[in-house]
């Protein structure tokens, strides 16, 4: 068969094996995530039947993806209150860092690879995957809740932490003196705090440079700056995820909205290709060995993610079952550890599948818990306090908040308590909250 007849033949039956998944998964309540993962990996290298002629494709369509993915999140936000985020929330960052690079450093001190091998495993471990997240949240509906900032200001941090972390990596697995790195740290600084001044001064005079009446510049345009400023972004050893994220906090006003209707369905199409590269790019064969020790390393750092979340959401004055929501949404890593891996596989081959394995076991379940954490954390809480947990019974509540609380538990209600303050990092410009789908008791704080 002709390579080009080749190409459009296996092209056409992923996407249209992607949309059927998607479909089977949306009517049994799932998000395609995981289902996108498990295909590409039946029909990757040594799956079922190997897509060999539209893997150079799908290659460059999964960058493209994540590109898509970090622009239209950061579409949804101002350059203020990535600002503002970062400000209220670094100390949510250094809790990051520690609750979850520790238990990857640790391991590989463990298995013996040394400090080379410890850094990057601990890079491993750490980053959340901001591709995988934003793909959640669009299917969960969660862009306007108020722990969304929260997830972002994470987020957001991690991914310029990168700045300073892979070219410090880098060096030290190619044993580069330390002017060298000290270079390329410099540059990649530089970068990121040269697209966050102009995103934060010159903001509408770039959208204004942007704007278009035609949809079909407009999208043009938009698309090549974003894919522009990411590839030079990677270039200069800042990751393209954030460039690409930059870009959307840059653009304001309608030129944002008209860049989120006409991106939407893009940014679906190349995310679903992301998902599948990422499995196509995985032998099944390589991770039966590894698959205990992944499986101990993601178990670990679930928790740890999920307390990282739940902190950082309880820092910013957001109820109980937003911190929850956070902190499920945040166990998923993806991207990121794998670009790590690939750069430390030459020093320490055994790295790779032990990577492999634990982001494929995290990418499936970080979809899982984004949905279920919060339920389950609520079923729990009700089940100590005695009660339904809603409130309705008639104790007198000796809580430390204002009011008198009603639980039907030990007689302790928390009514009080749940009535924090609106959290500070919260964006005045929000889109309507789907957190009301279940109504609440009146009075209660929405979370």
């Amino acid at each position: 068969m002709h390579d080009t007849t080749a190409l459009l033949v296996e092209l056409g039956a992923v996407i249209l094996g992607l949309g059927l998944v998607g479909r089977f998964a949306g009517r049994i309540g799932l998000s395609p995530i995981p289902l996108y993962l498990l295909a590409g990996l039946a029909f990757g290298h040594g799956g079922l039947i190997p897509l060999k002629a539209s893997e150079e494709f799908t290659m460059v369509g999964a960058e493209i993806g994540v590109i898509l993915l970090l622009l239209l999140l950061g579409l949804e936000y101002s350059a203020s209150e990535l600002v503002t985020s970062l400000k209220t929330q670094y100390p949510s960052g250094a809790v990051d860092f520690v609750l979850n690079a520790t238990p990857g450093a640790v391991a590989a001190l463990i298995l013996g690879w040394g400090p080379v091998g410890a850094v990057a495993l601990a890079g491993v471990t750490w980053i959340s995957s901001s591709g995988v997240i934003a793909k959640v949240m669009t299917d969960l509906g969660r862009l306007g809740n108020r722990e969304t900032p929260v997830i972002l200001g994470v987020l957001v941090m991690e991914d310029l932490a990168m700045a300073v972390y892979l070219p410090l990596l880098t060096a030290m697995l190619a044993g580069v003196s330390l002017a060298g790195g000290s270079l390329a740290l410099v540059i990649a600084l530089g970068a990121v705090g040269l697209v966050l001044y102009l995103a934060l001064r010159h903001g509408r005079l770039i959208s204004r440079a942007v704007s278009s009446d035609n949809p079909e510049m407009l999208l043009l345009v938009v698309l090549g700056l974003t894919v522009l400023v990411a590839g030079i972004a990677q270039q200069l050893q800042v990751s393209a995820a954030v460039g690409a994220f930059l870009v959307g906090i840059a653009l304001s006003g309608e030129v944002a909205e008209g860049a989120r209707k006409l991106l939407t369905p893009l940014r679906d199409l190349f995310a679903a290709v992301f998902f599948v590269f990422f499995g196509l790019s995985t032998n099944p064969a390589d991770i039966p060995p590894v698959l205990l020790p992944a499986a101990l390393l993601a178990i670990i750092t679930t928790f740890t993610k999920i307390a990282t979340g739940y902190y950082a959401a309880r820092r910013a004055g957001i109820g109980s079952r937003g911190r929850w929501r956070a902190g499920g949404t945040l166990v998923a890593r993806g991207e990121f550890s794998i670009v790590i891996a690939g750069l430390a596989v030459a020093t320490e081959p055994r790295i790779g599948p032990i990577a492999t394995a634990y982001v494929l076991i995290l990418v499936i379940v970080g979809p899982l818990t984004a949905r279920w954490t919060q339920p389950i954390a609520a079923k729990i809480e009700a089940r100590r306090g005695g009660g339904d947990g809603k409130g309705t019974g008639t104790g007198t509540g000796t809580g430390t908040g204002t009011g008198t609380g009603t639980d039907t538990g030990a007689g302790k209600g928390t009514s009080g308590a749940e009535k924090e303050p609106v959290a500070k990092s919260a964006p005045e410009r929000r889109l309507p909250s789907h957190d009301d789908l279940t109504p609440e008791p009146a009075g209660e704080t929405r979370e």
